[in-house]
């Protein structure tokens, strides 16, 4: 833990480094400029996924392991982007995401849907 915290700091440093190269240029166009005046920009949240990313994780599950319950592929994409699985909030956010996902797939033909154990929809590659 301590290289993680040292490596940290360096990019860090890194950092601060460039943001004071961005300043400084940024002033040359505009000397008086009001750099305070300039809000940083939020990250996304820990479990925001880039375009395309959920699906494709969807979509390579299904392929490597066949039929698979919503909850199932739920906790699996959860597990493999290190996301807290017995965070229950979480767990239903991402629950909505990835069965948004998983209506779309479908409604392009890419996957099909029946009904599973439970509430849960069995979901499957489109042959």
């Amino acid at each position: 833990m301590a290289g993680q915290i040292e490596a940290l700091q360096d990019q860090l440093r890194e950092a601060m480094i460039q943001i004071d190269h961005v300043d400084a240029t940024l002033r040359m166009f505009v000397p008086d400029i009001d750099l305070d005046e300039i809000k940083p920009k939020p990250l996304p949240p820990r479990h925001h996924a880039f375009k395309g990313q959920v699906t494709r994780a969807i979509l390579a599950m299904l392929r490597a392991e066949g039929a698979l319950d919503t909850r199932t592929i739920t906790l699996r994409l959860m597990i493999e982007r290190e996301l807290n699985a017995n965070d229950k909030v979480l767990v239903k956010a991402m629950g909505k995401r990835i069965g948004a996902a998983l209506r779309n797939l479908r409604e392009r033909q890419l996957v099909t849907s029946r009904q599973g154990e439970g509430a849960y929809q069995l979901w499957s590659i489109a042959v």
